[in-house]
């Protein structure tokens, strides 16, 4: 019988999580695999790693594993993902934005051969926020315009793959994860399975709109060079700017005698440039920020607790 690992990260999810429990086990019971929940606490503070280890202690199909600190969700999942045993991997939220009820559609759509990876992909976004919604729509066409990879409107970390898929994924040792776009890059035919947005049974989100604003610009230096492009021709087409306007003034003074006037608006000129400088040194130094992590080698995450012998701690 097929085994499906299902990786759950969790921070501060105390009041969910019985909830999520109880309703992924419903799922579950119905479906005809064997399974394994693997719940990542992601350094919580709020009393979710006790809800966690009472359910590795009466259920022996979760596996608790316990991060050192909070790592982010992208590590949690790179954790989760890296320690794995079945022969599909799922990828899903615990406030139940993600549901469990369409599990045995995904899961039937890869294990029929046909697809490598089934997606969820939101097809509103009712109940969230108007300004998230706007931003986040021209966020993904924003990137579908200067990434190679195509990231769908509306996709969520929602998914389950293939064992060769989820290894794949792993293979990729980047510190800055942005997940959405790295199951694009790796390809594979994907089924995208359409939801109607669902609000959190419990909690509150942990994504703010800065938070939220930081993982875009995350996501556009991981997998686009096109910010540093547009520093290039941008500074090219000032530099040319700046000649001609020169060759302007020296025309008026030496043909009309005419005095070099226009002292304010000289300074507003140079104060603009200078922003547009300090603007693309900032996109540069982001570059720059970023390779300077990737090169120390620190691992992702750091495993204190677990329930279960022979995992990978430090990855």
């Amino acid at each position: 019988m097929a085994v499906l690992s299902i990786v759950v990260p969790c921070y501060n999810e105390r009041e969910a999580l019985p909830i999520f429990y109880d309703e992924i086990k419903r799922v579950l019971s119905g479906m005809d695999c064997g399974y394994e929940l693997i719940f990542v606490d992601d350094g919580s503070t709020d009393g979710t790693a006790e809800v966690l280890e009472g359910f590795a202690a009466k259920d022996e199909s979760v596996v608790y594993l316990g991060l050192s600190r909070n790592f982010g969700k992208e590590a949690a999942m790179y954790a989760g993902l890296s320690n794995i045993r079945g022969d599909y991997a799922a990828v899903m939220d615990c406030d139940l934005q993600d549901p469990p009820s369409m599990l045995p559609e995904m899961l039937a759509a890869v294990s029929s051969g046909e697809y490598s990876m089934a997606a969820a992909r939101r097809v509103d976004r009712h109940g969230e926020p108007p300004i998230r919604s706007f931003f986040a729509r021209r966020f993904y066409g924003f990137m579908n315009r200067i990434c190679e990879s195509e990231i769908v409107d509306g996709a969520r970390d929602f998914r389950v793959m293939t064992r060769d898929v989820a290894d794949i994924v792993v293979s990729m040792k980047e510190h800055n994860r942005f997940s959405k776009g790295i199951f694009s890059w790796v390809g594979f035919r994907t089924k995208w399975v359409p939801y109607v947005n669902h609000e959190r049974v419990a909690g509150k989100t942990k994504w703010s709109f800065w938070h939220l604003f930081g993982y875009a610009i995350d996501g556009i230096i991981n997998f686009s060079h096109v910010p540093l492009t547009i520093a290039s021709w941008f500074g090219l087409f000032m530099t040319f700017f700046a000649f001609v306007t020169e060759l302007v003034v020296i025309v008026r003074r030496l043909l009309f005698d005419e005095p070099v006037a226009g002292w304010a608006s000289l300074v507003c000129i140079i104060v603009f440039i200078g922003g547009i400088q300090l603007f693309f040194l900032g996109t540069i130094g982001n570059y720059i920020a970023k390779l300077y992590l990737e090169s120390k080698g620190r691992p992702h995450y750091i495993i204190e607790k677990s329930s279960r012998d022979g995992i990978k701690r430090v990855g």
